[in-house]
């Protein structure tokens, strides 16, 4: 037990991530139990069997449930359903999305936004012609084996690395919704690890993160910084061919009902508390949530992208490999107008290149410590303790990662500064 609280070997961290990940495990269990009517002194009867964020929405608000809800999968699912149907463009239109979703689940089921572009649909459509559930099981299991692979590596390696990932909150959550969020840990991870060698592959893997662009904000801006000419023409060139075989395949009035449903959302759909505050982790939502105007937050959001983009710039400019790939992954959060505890599996990317970056060089002190706080700040991220308090504990990882990877890079600059002057 008391390698719970010593961090210090790889042989503590693997015991202490260990137990919190199995915990965890359990836990999704017990909620999955409940979701389907199993426990039912958790879940009334009601005629159907809610899913598992139905039991999470009566653990949130202690209040009994009487109707179907569903996952975030069921719209991504659904969407791809619509698509095959040739019936693309409907995704983007509220209610024949939730009739697909019911198809696709069961009669009456909470609706699931989908706010992914026609890109997204090129990944779905397939996997929409599998069985609900299967298709589920599928997308989750693949991406998240693809993301501790390479979040594995980017770490360094070894059984602890992969425990450690596996001991983030944020990923028990991404997989209990069915968010695609391992999937943009995996090829953000995949682009910094092929980029020293293989600058083409690397700009494929941050433009299929296309997909989900307002996560890619910061990638033209480090690529540029750091004069990565060819990923940058790669990664162009993958956006405008996923973007072509969208329109060939199904049509520009799919990407017009993208473009008018995106207008709505902002200021509409995201802001009008349809979206909860307390499940945001980027900077808007994080002012909105202790009480600024919404006008206000993006203020503070666009103030917040500049000081991002001047980080980025710094290190991606001359700074080490660990401290460029870090900075961008915890910049993700900073830069987009609008994520979600979920999203916060990129943050955990940011802590890994951190990582490989301590066990060569050695922990710098309090970094051990402050990545333990933000690991238990992802744990608080969905908690209803987060509305209570008016506190956004998830949208803290991303600026206090970028904090510890700015420390790190100074840090090694005036070292290397002081002994080119001893020499």
């Amino acid at each position: 037990m008391s390698s719970l609280f010593n961090w210090r070997t790889s042989r503590d961290v693997a015991g202490a991530a260990g137990f919190f990940a199995l915990l965890q495990a359990l836990i999704l269990l017990f909620l999955i139990a409940g979701s389907h009517g199993w426990l039912f002194a958790l879940v009334p009867q009601t005629g159907t069997a809610p899913s598992f964020a139905a039991t999470c929405a009566l653990a949130d608000a202690g209040t009994p449930l009487n109707h179907a809800t569903a996952g975030d999968y069921a719209s991504f699912y659904a969407a791809g359903a619509l698509a095959n149907a040739g019936r693309a463009a409907a995704a983007y239109d509220c209610p024949r999305l939730q009739e697909a979703e019911e198809q696709a689940t069961q009669a009456a089921v909470d609706h699931q936004y989908f706010f992914n572009p026609p890109t997204f649909l090129l990944i779905m459509a397939p996997l929409a012609r599998l069985p609900y559930m299967v298709s589920f099981c599928a997308f989750e299991l693949a991406t998240l084996i693809a993301w501790l692979a390479l979040g594995t590596r980017v770490a360094g390696g070894g059984r602890a690395a992969t425990l450690a990932l596996l001991a983030v909150p944020s990923l028990w959550w991404a997989l209990g919704l069915g968010q695609n969020s391992f999937l943009s840990a995996a090829l953000m991870a995949a682009g910094m690890l092929a980029l020293p060698a293989r600058p083409l592959l690397a700009g494929i893997a941050f433009g299929a993160l296309c997909y989900k662009p307002h996560l890619g904000l910061m990638i033209p801006v480090a690529l540029i910084a750091g004069r990565q000419w060819r990923a940058i023409a790669s990664a162009a060139a993958t956006v405008t061919a996923a973007a072509g075989a969208t329109v060939l395949l199904y049509g520009m009035a799919t990407w017009r009902a993208f473009l008018a449903m995106a207008s709505r959302s902002v200021g509409g759909t995201i802001d009008s508390g349809a979206v909860r505050l307390s499940a945001r982790v980027d900077p808007t939502g994080a002012c909105q949530l202790i009480g600024l105007s919404a006008g206000q937050a993006r203020l503070v959001w666009a103030l917040a992208l500049l000081g991002t983009v001047a980080c980025i710039c710094w290190l991606w400019h001359r700074g080490g490999r660990e401290t460029r790939n870090a900075g961008l992954a915890a910049s993700v959060l900073l830069a987009a107008p609008f994520a979600l505890f979920y999203d916060l599996v990129m943050a955990s990317l940011a802590a890994a290149w951190l990582v490989r970056a301590a066990r060569r060089d050695g922990f710098l002190p309090g970094e051990r410590a402050v990545l333990g706080l933000l690991l238990a700040a992802t744990l608080l991220a969905a908690h209803p303790i987060v509305a209570q308090l008016r506190m956004p504990f998830g949208a803290l990882c991303a600026p206090a990662l970028l904090a510890l990877v700015v420390r790190r890079e100074h840090k090694t600059r005036r070292f290397s500064k002081l002994k080119r002057t001893a020499a």
